[in-house]
C-alpha cells in the first residue's frame, strides 16, 4: 500500500509497510499513481505524453523500472507482514512499565474543559497520602518483571499541590533503584501556579521530563485556563513557565496546549509560544461532549487540517533562518523512531500503564479514572477485573481497530486512543474518527518537513 500526496510544493510518496518516503517529481509521481492503478505501460506513456508533452518513451520505461526495483527491494507497493502476528506482538505487552500517580484530585484552576472534572474526576477528589503512594511504588517495582527503566508521572488535578509528597516518593524510589535494581524516570504534569524555586531546582535535578499546560496566546489561555474566580491564569504562569524551560537548557520538557471551537486558529498559539522562546510545544484537539459551545465539529476539519500545514511551513521557513522550534506531533525518525512491535502493539493502556488514584485504585489510563466500570483493582490487592485487562491486552491493537488496515498512518499513529475511541464511541476499537483525521493530516505535516530538512540540509533542533 502506497499514500500519494502533495504539500507545500512537495510531491510525497509514503510506502505505508515498510516506512520509506518517497519525494519525486511530478512525472514520476503521476506514473506511480497510474502503476498503482495496474495502467499498462503504454497507456502509462501515452497519458504521460498528453500531460507533459515532451516526455520521451524512455524516460517513463526508465522511472517504471525504478518503480520495479524499489518495490523488489520492498521500499515500494510492499506487503504487510504484520497482521497475523499483531496479537502475539500485543501478547507480550504484559509486563507494566509505568503508573500515572494521581497525587491530587482537585485543583487550584478551574478550566472549561478539563477532562477531570475540575481536577476532581466525577467527584473523587482526595489528595493522595505518601504511604498510598509508596505502596504504588512497590506495586510498579513488583509488577515490571526485567523491566529496568520505569516511569512515573505526578499527575491531577494539579500535582504541585501535594508537593512534599512528590518529592518524598522521588526519595523513595531512589531507594529502591538500589535494592531492585531499577531506574525511576519520574515526570511532573503542571499548570504551573505553584512553580517556585524549589520546584523548578527540584524538577531539574529528578524529574526526566516536565509537561507544562498553556494554550499560547494570553488571550487563548485566559479564556479556558482560569483560576477559581474566574480571572485568567496567563500573567501568573508564564514568567514560571519561561524560568523552568530556561533553566533545563530547552530540553526535556514541552508546552501541552488545546485548543477549541475559539481557537481554530490554533497555529497561532503554537508560534506565540515558539515566539516566547519555547523550543517544545504541543497542542491537542479538545475532545468534549460535543453540545459545549468549546466543541469542536466535522465540519471544522478543513479549517484545522489548513492549520496544521500553516504551521508547518512557517516552521520549515524558521528552521532556514535558525530559528526553529518543535512541535510535539512533528517529531518523526525515519531511521529509527518506535519498534514495529511497539507500532503494532499501540499504546499500552492496561497493560503497560497503570493510573492510580489519590485512595490507590488502580484504572487502565488516566483518561479512565472516574469511570467506576473500568477500576481495575488497588495498589494493595493488585488486579480485581483481569477480563478487563485481557480485553486491553488480546483484543486492542492496530488491527483490531475498524479501520485501521487500510490507513497510510497506521504505523504512526498505532490505533490511536482507546480512551477517545470508548468515549466518543462507546467502543476501544471503533476508531474516534475527528481524531483520526488530524492525526493524518499531521502525519503528512512531519513527513514533508523530514523530505525538506533532508533536501535542503537542515539538522532540525532535536530528535
Amino acid at each position: 500500500m502506497i499514500h500519494q500526496y502533495k504539500l507545500n510544493g512537495y510531491n510525497i510518496v509514503m510506502d505505508v509497510n515498510s516506512g520509506a518516503v518517497h519525494s519525486v517529481d511530478e512525472v514520476a509521481y503521476d506514473i506511480i499513481a497510474l502503476y498503482d492503478k495496474g495502467v499498462p505501460r503504454e497507456e502509462i506513456i501515452d497519458e504521460i505524453k498528453a500531460k507533459y508533452g515532451s516526455v520521451a518513451d524512455s524516460d517513463v520505461d526508465e522511472t517504471i523500472a525504478d518503480i520495479e526495483e524499489l518495490k523488489a527491494e520492498k521500499l515500494l507497493f510492499s506487503d504487510d507482514p504484520f497482521e497475523e502476528i499483531a496479537g502475539d506482538l500485543k501478547a507480550k505487552q504484559s509486563v507494566l512499565k509505568a503508573i500515572c500517580l494521581h497525587v491530587a484530585h482537585g485543583c487550584n484552576m478551574d478550566c472549561k474543559y478539563c477532562f477531570a472534572g475540575k481536577g476532581e474526576y466525577s467527584g473523587k477528589a482526595g489528595i493522595m497520602s505518601l504511604e498510598v503512594g509508596k505502596q504504588a511504588l512497590d506495586f510498579l517495582v513488583e509488577n515490571s518483571g526485567s523491566r529496568k527503566n520505569l516511569e512515573v508521572d505526578f499527575f491531577g488535578g494539579e500535582p504541585l499541590l501535594n508537593w512534599d509528597v512528590c518529592k518524598e516518593l522521588v526519595a523513595y524510589g531512589r531507594e529502591l533503584e538500589k535494592t531492585h535494581n531499577k531506574h525511576f524516570n519520574f515526570t511532573l504534569t503542571t499548570n504551573g501556579v505553584l512553580i517556585d524555586d524549589d520546584v523548578i531546582e527540584f524538577a531539574d535535578r529528578e524529574c526526566s521530563n516536565v509537561v507544562l499546560s498553556m494554550d499560547g496566546r494570553r488571550k487563548t489561555h485566559d479564556f479556558m485556563r482560569t483560576s477559581k474566580d474566574g480571572k485568567g491564569t496567563y500573567d501568573k504562569i508564564i514568567e514560571k513557565f519561561k524560568s523552568l524551560a530556561e533553566d533545563r537548557g530547552q530540553k526535556q520538557y514541552y508546552m501541552r496546549g488545546t485548543y477549541t471551537a475559539h481557537n481554530k486558529d490554533f497555529a497561532e498559539d503554537v508560534l506565540a509560544m515558539a515566539d516566547l522562546g519555547f523550543k517544545e510545544t504541543s497542542i491537542e484537539p479538545v475532545v468534549s461532549d460535543p453540545s459545549t459551545d468549546y466543541a469542536l465539529h466535522e465540519e471544522d476539519l478543513d479549517i484545522l487540517k489548513a492549520q496544521y500545514e500553516k504551521l508547518a511551513i512557517e516552521m520549515l521557513e524558521r528552521e532556514k533562518r535558525g530559528e526553529g522550534f518543535n512541535f510535539y506531533h512533528y517529531t518523526v525518525d525515519l531511521t529509527g523512531g518506535p519498534c514495529i512491535y511497539k507500532r503494532v502493539s499501540g499504546c499500552g493502556v492496561g497493560t503497560e500503564y497503570l493510573a492510580v488514584t489519590p485512595s490507590g485504585d488502580l484504572y487502565p489510563c488516566h483518561q479512565f479514572v472516574g469511570d467506576d466500570d473500568y477500576k481495575v483493582g488497588n495498589v494493595y490487592d493488585g488486579i480485581e477485573k483481569q477480563e478487563i485487562i485481557d480485553g486491553f491486552r488480546y483484543n486492542n491493537n492496530l488491527y483490531t481497530r475498524d479501520k485501521c488496515r487500510g490507513c497510510f498512518a497506521k504505523l504512526y499513529c498505532s490505533g490511536g486512543c482507546a480512551a477517545n475511541n470508548l468515549h466518543t464511541n462507546g467502543d476501544i476499537n471503533k476508531v474516534y474518527n475527528f481524531g483520526c483525521e488530524l492525526h493524518k493530516k499531521r502525519i503528512e505535516c512531519a513527513l514533508m518537513l523530514k523530505v525538506a530538512e533532508e533536501e535542503l540540509g537542515i539538522d532540525r533542533i532535536s530528535e
